[in-house]
């Protein structure tokens, strides 16, 4: 990308979060102004990386003309990349009161947090960012004060809906403001920006309140046992019902997890949750009867730092459980973490616990509109031209088909990279940008593609191998060469017959050789010494050599 918007020019750009689930990043453009809408990041777990963000190379250079960044909710793959990526953009963050708490949280200990501008926009309020006038309508989703989007240019109206689903029952915070969205519908929408996450789900996701009736019926029916739920910390409202639960049944409620501490100070200073009773601390829980008490955990997804995973590998310093514990997880399983779920489950049953999951209860009830709902939000903004993002291939095709289906005749199923032209009538591609992945390297964020990484994972599939050769002034060897061996064959004696093969190379080769031309021939004893061991052990290490003249 080359160039800024025109005056003529309307564009929307997703450079994460377009044919995959999470890392959303979305740009809008017009006359020479850029509107970023979202910056979320994934999880990972290979390499020493935990956390990966979308590459956002493609902005850098127009960073002056990017006039701010909108934030739909507080997910992570929404909000997560914030505290990696700002000092990339430093432009104002508008967000509404809770996702606006969560984001100062998320950077308070960064040395440039009182630098970051963040304009708290009111439920329903509009903010003109640029040329950009930017609309919040109230929507519903698995956490507090999700926003669809209306995103208006002299050249028309872009809704962009962000996470949401229809939920008749939200139970925390205001029901959809769909006669703001039908209202829309009658004005003229360019185009839909629509999550497309359970496109491929038949019927409607279900309603909190559902949920909260569940809990409520299974919690009663264990009136002897301590009553874990592991939940999604950001799930507002999830917590309202546990905590209410609790309460009904006469249970003090701990939480353990920090994440869900936080969320519960974002929540109340955004006026939620507080008409929940006091929590009580691990210490006193644990002193308590087991049907006297309740814990609200982090973990639901087998995270390895969370608080129920490290109940269950015993790592916790007070919580301890047996035989009367019975533990619900409230919450789906995300794609990728089956493994550590699974692990973690079974820890809990070889304790004795007893499980309870969504798959075996009504007690979870997913944040994404199903085929029912999207049908009823084509209804109601009746868009010229359907963009499906928030999804795999798969979803994006189920959307796209169903859009068709709801009389959209101008569909684009986009991907990240894809410059997309809203025209008053269709919508088209215009360029391919470059887009990556970055990711979290201890403090710094590096391209997925970097040699640092690709060096990582030669070393974690094939060991590396250090040799050590003196050499005089005058090309003769002035010691014997030392060889260590990381990560390549077992110590003992297998790595002693390699060292001694090794040896015999070494003496084989001219030591006169590193003197005249070092660079080749480190480059001839690194080939020697690979093939040896692919034919040993079929392998091929990184071999580093080391020339000490002496």
């Amino acid at each position: 990308m080359k160039k800024l918007p025109s005056k003529k020019d309307f564009w929307f750009l997703p450079l994460g979060g377009a044919g995959e689930i999470g890392m959303n990043l979305n740009l809008y453009g017009h006359d020479q102004q850029w509107l970023m809408v979202d910056l979320g990041i994934t999880f990972h777990d290979r390499l020493g990386v935990e956390v990966l963000s979308p590459d956002p190379s493609a902005i850098l250079p127009f960073q002056k003309n990017l006039k701010g960044l909108v934030l739909t909710h507080a997910h992570e793959d929404h909000v997560g990349a914030i505290p990696y990526l700002w000092p990339y953009l430093r432009c104002p963050l508008y967000a509404t009161p809770f996702t606006a708490a969560i984001i100062r949280q998320k950077i308070s200990d960064k040395i440039w947090a009182d630098e970051v501008e963040i304009i708290e926009v009111p439920l329903s309020g509009t903010v003109q960012i640029g040329h950009f006038k930017v609309e919040f309508i109230t929507i519903t989703h698995s956490i507090a004060e999700p926003n669809v989007l209306a995103i208006t240019t002299p050249l028309g109206t872009v809704i962009h809906t962000g996470d949401w689903k229809i939920d008749p029952h939200p139970l925390v915070g205001e029901a959809t403001n769909f006669k703001r969205l039908q209202e829309w519908g009658d004005q003229g929408v360019l185009a839909l920006v629509c999550d497309s996450t359970n496109a491929l789900s038949e019927g409607s996701s279900g309603s909190e309140q559902d949920v909260r009736d569940e809990l409520n019926r299974l919690i009663g029916e264990f009136p002897n046992h301590r009553v874990t739920v592991a939940c999604f910390a950001s799930n507002i409202a999830r917590l309202e019902t546990i905590g209410l639960t609790a309460a009904a049944h006469g249970r003090k409620v701990c939480l353990v997890g920090r994440s869900l501490y936080r969320m519960v100070a974002a929540a109340q200073y955004a006026g939620y949750l507080n008409n929940l009773p006091g929590f009580i601390s691990d210490r006193e829980a644990v002193d308590m009867p087991p049907e006297k008490v309740l814990f609200i955990t982090t973990g639901s997804q087998g995270e390895a730092r969370s608080g129920l995973a490290r109940i269950s590998s015993l790592q916790h310093p007070v919580i301890k459980m047996g035989p009367r514990d019975v533990v619900f997880f409230s919450s789906r399983v995300i794609p990728g973490n089956e493994r550590h779920i699974g692990s973690l489950q079974n820890r809990l049953v070889q304790s004795g616990v007893t499980l309870i999951t969504a798959n075996d209860e009504d007690i979870h009830v997913s944040g994404h509109p199903a085929r029912d709902e999207l049908k009823q939000m084509y209804q109601w903004v009746r868009p010229r031209s359907a963009i499906p993002v928030h999804g795999e291939a798969r979803h994006l095709h189920a959307h796209a088909q169903l859009a068709k289906e709801q009389g959209v005749n101008d569909v684009l199923a986009t991907q990240n990279g894809s410059l997309i032209q809203l025209g008053a009538e269709s919508v088209s591609v215009i360029e391919q940008v470059q887009t990556g992945r970055w990711a979290l390297d201890g403090d710094r964020m590096i391209p997925m593609d970097s040699l640092v990484l690709k060096q990582r994972n030669k070393l974690s599939m094939q060991g590396i191998i250090f040799i050590t050769v003196g050499i005089s002034a005058l090309g003769s060897r002035t010691r014997l060469p030392q060889f260590t061996l990381l990560g390549v064959c077992q110590p003992g004696e297998e790595e002693q017959d390699l060292k001694r093969d090794l040896q015999c190379l070494v003496r084989d080769m001219p030591s006169a050789d590193f003197i005249k031309d070092e660079t080749n021939s480190m480059n001839d004893l690194r080939k020697v010494v690979r093939q040896l061991v692919n034919q040993r052990l079929g392998k091929k290490p990184l071999v580093e050599i080391h020339i000490v003249k002496d």
